[in-house]
């Protein structure tokens, strides 16, 4: 039996949450096509036959950390390559991103082998102007494999998935079988709603909002939530409800259909939009809110 925790790392964007439901072969993390979707590390385990890789989603390292909530986020991504086993860095087709120098920097205190999977290849016309990208990378790291990648099609998953368990080393599995990852069922329930939306908003407002479930309880096969929406100023408010309570409505509906699908049950949701003012830069409200280092 081959066991061990994978991280899988790179800039905003480019696609570690999309490889992760790919890799475990269901939904795990949400995605969507803003950056810094994913703000907290994720456990998503996949237990094979002969294997258990353990995968650990992480934020998107960037340059920018002007407030708590980027500073966090960094934090959160960086703290995933301690003790893991084998490391997954992606990248996209067009090559190599200001923001690429950030982990250039970070895997010089790395330990483990790094595989570089550069992704999105499905949207690469001539596969060849790939063999460039391949010897820079060469050039720049000693990369454990490279393995071109469609986290979104599927493309050669498999494949970076043989080449992440054969680096993997020998122990009995650290959860068990049946085990898909480590966050409770209220974490996932918050984070679609966030996602859905991310899907309905503009790009400023998704970076001034967060969502925290106030209450979670089971009773007679209902599930009823209470979700709070926390936003930074009362003119977003607003924008979150929409005109006559429209938005929040097809929020609402979306994230109670995909949250009865996933804890295959009934589901009575309630959101209310509330205001934290300057939450996403306050060190002490974050934590509050659940950005725990």
């Amino acid at each position: 039996m081959k066991t061990g925790y994978v991280a899988l790392i790179g800039r905003p964007n480019v696609g570690k949450s999309t490889l992760l439901n790919r890799l475990l072969g269901q939904k795990l993390s949400i995605v969507s096509r803003k950056p810094q979707t994913t703000r907290h590390r994720i456990l998503g385990i996949k237990t094979g036959a002969e294997f258990q890789a353990v995968y650990v989603d992480t934020p998107g390292i960037h340059q920018g950390e002007s407030r708590a909530l980027n500073r966090y986020l960094n934090r959160a991504a960086a703290s995933a390559l301690v003790g893991v086993d084998v490391v997954v860095w992606l990248i996209d087709g067009k090559g190599f991103r200001k923001d690429d120098a950030l982990v250039f920097e970070k895997l010089k205190t790395v330990k483990a082998p790094v595989i570089l999977a550069i992704n999105k290849i499905d949207k690469v016309k001539d596969k060849k102007t790939l063999l460039p990208l391949i010897a820079e990378a060469e050039r720049r790291y000693p990369f454990a494999a490279i393995v071109p990648v469609s986290a979104l099609a599927g493309d050669n998953v498999e494949a970076l998935e043989q080449e992440i368990v054969a680096r993997l080393p020998e122990g009995p599995p650290i959860y068990p079988e049946d085990q898909i990852t480590d966050k409770p069922e209220r974490f996932f329930a918050a984070e679609i709603i966030r996602e859905k939306l991310l899907y309905y908003l503009g790009d400023e407002i998704p970076h001034r909002l967060t969502v925290e479930i106030d209450r979670f309880k089971e009773e007679n096969g209902l599930t009823s939530i209470y979700a709070v929406i926390w936003v930074e100023r009362e003119s977003q408010k607003p924008i979150i409800i929409g005109r006559h309570g429209e938005l929040l409505k097809k929020v609402g509906q979306q994230a109670r259909l995909e949250l009865e699908d996933f804890l295959d049950r009934k589901v009575y949701l309630n959101l209310w939009v509330k205001v934290k003012k300057g939450w996403s830069d306050d060190e002490r409200l974050l934590k509050q809110l659940g950005y725990a280092d």
